[in-house]
């Protein structure tokens, strides 16, 4: 059987025995794949110390065909994650990992989620300057991939009625219907929380081309909280459980309140 050749990023490693290690690999043509690699931490191995979490390299991977871990034959680096300046960048970098696997089935190849990982930890690597830039790239990662699977949240019409949201300081958002609530619709729902309108038109500006907010001012620390507040509560309802690394990316920000 023939190794198929990808680009992969390293999204998570287990310990395998004494040399080796089970990887979890987010590749561009076959999408999440869980491959055993046989003698990783050797001295001498044929994986030119390319496991490193969040490492992009290129793999040669054995599928199989039914059930099972594939089995990794051979990897190289293309580039290290490089822990600078920022503690937020690094956790930034977990977080897209951690994103990147709770989104995903296995073997279900998505090249454009590929790509805005890629992207986003290649621009979080070696990042030692404004913590606002990395709340920027996290989120716009974040809206961009929930985008690509069908799940991105409605913003500026009613998530059940798709009227036009009403302009008002304060916004309703339901977290189980998939974004924002008009008046009427509101009525009666679980899981809906208050958000500043400007929030929700933050959050629909980091949803766009980096071109967009990329050298715009720093948001205020309000709506940084309440985002951060958003997406947390957000992605845990659709994915069923809260990401770990969440919790370290604003701990302190608790500013969505019930409506």
């Amino acid at each position: 059987m023939a190794a198929d050749k990808t680009p992969a990023i390293v999204i998570r490693t287990v310990p395998f025995g004494e040399t080796s290690s089970v990887v979890t690999l987010y590749t561009r043509e076959f999408g999440k794949l869980r491959a055993l690699a046989k003698g990783a931490w050797r001295p001498k191995s044929a994986f030119d110390g390319a496991l490193d979490l969040l490492s992009i390299c290129q793999v040669l991977v054995l599928r199989k065909v039914s059930g099972g871990l594939d089995l990794l034959t051979e990897a190289h680096l293309g580039s290290r994650f490089r822990v600078a300046g920022s503690l937020p960048a690094v956790y930034g970098g977990m977080y897209i990992a951690e994103l990147l696997d709770a989104l995903s089935a296995d073997a279900d190849p998505q090249q454009e989620m590929f790509d805005v990982a890629e992207t986003t930890i290649a621009a979080l690597s070696g990042h030692s300057g404004d913590e606002d830039v990395v709340r920027r790239l996290v989120i716009h990662a974040e809206l961009t991939m929930l985008r690509l699977i069908g799940q991105a949240p409605t913003l500026v019409h009613c998530a059940e009625c798709l009227a036009p949201t009403a302009q008002h300081s304060r916004v309703a958002f339901g977290m189980l219907d998939g974004g924002t609530l008009c008046a009427h619709c509101r009525q009666g729902r679980r899981g809906v929380v208050s958000v500043s309108a400007n929030t929700i038109a933050s959050m629909h500006l980091l949803s766009g081309p980096p071109a967009g907010w990329k050298d715009r001012a720093s948001f205020p620390a309000a709506i940084h909280g309440e985002l951060r507040a958003v997406m947390n509560t957000y992605l845990s309802h659709l994915v069923g459980r809260r990401l770990t690394v969440s919790r370290w990316l604003s701990p302190d920000s608790r500013t969505a309140r019930p409506s």
